[in-house]
């Protein structure tokens, strides 16, 4: 009876584990296209100048991290390489590279949602599977062993 317990016990435990594991997939996605989604409203495009995605739609990681190292070096340009930090209360290029700091910690914040985005649904995927392995061996485990064909 402790047996058939332990194994209605640890069925239950791999159980809850599949469904969060699933609810961190889901979770995870739905970050994912709700951030892709506010930015794609904003109808950000990569500069021209940028190394790479030119002209592309910023809705994505990759783009979003490359237009905030555009902003920041057009912010440099603007400002005679200085920072924020470094320029004199009264320069008036300090406008320009607080504003340019402000779009690119936004920009960057996004990049890291989306990083927050796919963790989430990457561990979802390990509990699934960690969740089935168990389930499999409580199985194997419970099932009464094979007698020895002599």
């Amino acid at each position: 009876m402790a047996r058939s317990a332990s194994t209605t016990t640890a069925r239950v435990l791999s159980i809850i584990v599949i469904v969060a594991g699933a609810i961190m997939i889901v979770a995870g996605a739905v970050t994912w296209f709700s951030v892709q989604g506010q930015l794609a409203n904003e109808k950000i495009t990569v500069s021209d100048d940028a190394e790479r995605f030119a002209g592309q739609p910023v809705d994505g990681p990759l783009t979003a991290y490359t237009e905030a190292n555009v902003i920041e070096k057009h912010a440099l340009d603007a400002t005679g390489g200085k920072t924020y930090a470094e320029l004199g209360r009264d320069d008036p290029a300090r406008q320009t590279a607080m504003t340019g700091s402000f779009l690119r910690a936004s920009l960057f914040t996004s990049v890291v949602a989306f990083g927050v985005a796919a963790m989430a649904a990457g561990i979802g995927v390990v509990l699934i599977l960690l969740g089935v392995a168990l389930l499999s061996l409580i199985s194997a485990l419970a099932s009464p062993p094979r007698s020895a064909v002599s």
